[in-house]
């Protein structure tokens, strides 16, 4: 195994943005469907008395 040196530019990685076409239908509704649980989850939090406890939940849980 090849040790990782951080001085050294991993150059054979493809230039960005991608020639692909990456906005394909699946693509696009997995964006739509996420973005709808995204808003649905915000107006949860609208409804809680204090949002910032259960985003602190989630931080906690990201942490471990």
């Amino acid at each position: 195994m090849v040790k990782f040196d951080r001085k050294i530019p991993y150059n054979d990685l493809p230039l960005l943005p991608p020639k692909a076409d990456i906005e394909t239908k699946r693509i696009l509704r997995k964006t739509i469907s996420a973005g709808r649980a995204l808003a649905q989850l915000n107006g949860t939090l609208l409804n809680l008395p204090n949002p910032t406890l259960f985003l602190d939940t989630i931080y906690l849980q990201e942490a471990m």
